[in-house]
């Protein structure tokens, strides 16, 4: 028996190109669903539900934030999970039958139960996107390219948080509610044919065999445990299996505690999360107030907020990929300080239309001219800080897998890393809505404004003290 025969088209299906593909497209259609629903919820809840409008903004609230503690307790359960699965591609899939019973259940919803657990379905399965899907990216991606790589998918996430409101409330407007679903449901069908078709190149290496009919291990495995003894491959299959079954049984515990006190004990790691928390934080708190906001201050319907998400999210597409390429050439330093500090003026200015101790942005038509303005310059400069604090820890781990190749396993380990960027997200998903959602209904849009102003002006003043900077020419060749 030479070897087990390779499945149709592995070639291309185990290609880089179509992993990342695949895995831009899940991302998408995770964004995608997320956005989706935001601009609609209002139509949901008062006309569909019948709740009375005065309590839209707090249901709005309860409901996005039930999505971030969701991928919050999520996360590292699927990252675990993950972790003793042979094939990446499993919890994909999985995540994709949660994602569509959820969307089934929202869709289908003529009670408040159904809407919130059809939410948490699609809370659990975009954490398993996410963790698996970016776990799998930084696999198949070299350092040097990783930035622009990373910021290739955060424009497919961002083309989903566009897509995902801009078309929703287009869609209830102009073709009736049930219309505006059938686009998810065309979402999830692409993105089943792409998770079907991708083939990690890993898994027909670890099922290859040898020519003397012994099953061969993958390249990692074999070169990290075969080598230290030269006896071993004189050995039956049996005998160092079991030996090294033994071995990892008893420092499993100790190197993934290993692992994490090396990690969260460095501080470009924690600030890398912090940059994930107020990124999440920020979108999606802006995201909850918005369409009642605009419906209250300008008497705008779905298709006009959702042109206002279009005005905010629309910019990362074109300079997603340019942000990225800045960062591989500059560093994340600079790029990300100043997206942060350009924020803060941008932020202040979306808070004064509407509020009558700024008349010069009082009238009709001077303050939805400024409130646009805002949020277009504002989409302009995010790119440069979204995907940082992913870019971040995967060059963190990179670096610690030189050092202790035993303890950051490059496979793991990414589930790892980005199991806790999902927790990180999801816990800014969750802040989010809450810290937004309780400042509007007590102080007002402006104030809150203000509030989301001075985190990001923190978290400049952090990216610049403890981000790193551009890569040493040395260490750019070696990961070449």
């Amino acid at each position: 028996m030479e070897g087990i025969k390779q499945p149709w088209g592995y070639s291309w299906r185990s290609s880089r190109i179509l992993i990342v593909s695949s895995i831009t497209v899940a991302l998408f259609a995770e964004t995608f669903l997320f956005g989706f629903l935001t601009p609609i919820l209002s139509y949901m809840l008062e006309e569909r539900l019948h709740i009375d409008p005065s309590q839209t903004q707090r249901y709005t609230t309860a409901l996005l934030t039930s999505h971030g503690f969701v991928g919050l307790v999520s996360a590292p359960v699927i990252a675990y999970l993950a972790e003793k699965t042979a094939s990446q591609k499993t919890p994909l899939l999985f995540s994709l039958a949660g994602c569509l019973v959820g969307t089934l259940m929202i869709a289908f919803s003529t009670s408040v139960w159904a809407l919130f657990t059809g939410r948490v379905l699609q809370g659990a399965a975009g954490a398993g996107t996410w963790v698996v899907g970016f776990a799998l990216l930084a696999n198949n991606v070299d350092k040097k390219n990783l930035g622009a790589s990373m910021g290739m998918a955060m424009s497919f996430v961002t083309a989903g948080m566009v897509g995902g409101p801009t078309v929703s409330g287009a869609l209830l407007e102009m073709f009736g509610y049930w219309t505006a679903w059938s686009l998810p449901l065309l979402v999830l069908a692409l993105d089943i044919i792409a998770r079907l078709v991708m083939i990690e190149p890993r898994s027909g290496i670890s099922t290859s065999i040898s020519d003397n009919g012994v099953k061969a291990s993958s390249c990692s495995t074999c070169n990290d445990d075969a080598s230290p003894e030269e006896s071993t491959a004189l050995l039956s299959d049996a005998q160092p299996t079991a030996q090294q079954s033994d071995y990892g049984v008893e420092d499993k515990g100790d190197q993934k505690k290993k692992y994490y006190k090396a990690m969260l004990c460095q501080a470009r790691v924690l600030i890398s999360l912090a940059n994930v928390v107020v990124v999440a934080s920020l979108m999606s708190g802006i995201n909850n107030t918005l369409p009642v906001h605009l419906r209250d201050v300008f008497g705008w319907k779905s298709f006009l907020i959702s042109m206002m998400f279009f005005c905010l999210q629309v910019p990362n597409i074109v300079l997603g990929g340019p942000a990225g390429w800045l960062r591989d050439r500059l560093g994340l330093r600079g790029p990300t300080t100043f997206g942060w500090a350009a924020s803060v003026p941008l932020i202040l200015l979306m808070g004064a239309p509407g509020d009558s101790r700024f008349p010069w942005a009082g009238g009709d038509a001077a303050g939805k001219s400024i409130f646009s303005g805002s949020l277009l310059a504002l989409g302009s400069v995010l790119p440069l800080v979204r995907g940082v604090g992913a870019v971040q820890l995967a060059y963190v781990v990179k670096d610690m897998e030189a050092k202790d190749p035993r303890v950051f396993e490059s496979n793991r380990s990414n589930l790892r890393v980005f199991s806790m960027t999902e927790v990180s997200f999801s816990f800014g998903m969750m802040i989010g809505p809450l810290l937004t959602g309780s400042l509007f209904e007590t102080v007002g849009f402006f104030y809150m404004t203000v509030v989301l102003a001075f985190i990001c002006f923190i978290q400049a003043v952090l990216s610049w003290r403890w981000l790193d900077t551009k890569l040493p020419r040395s260490e750019e060749t070696s990961s070449a």
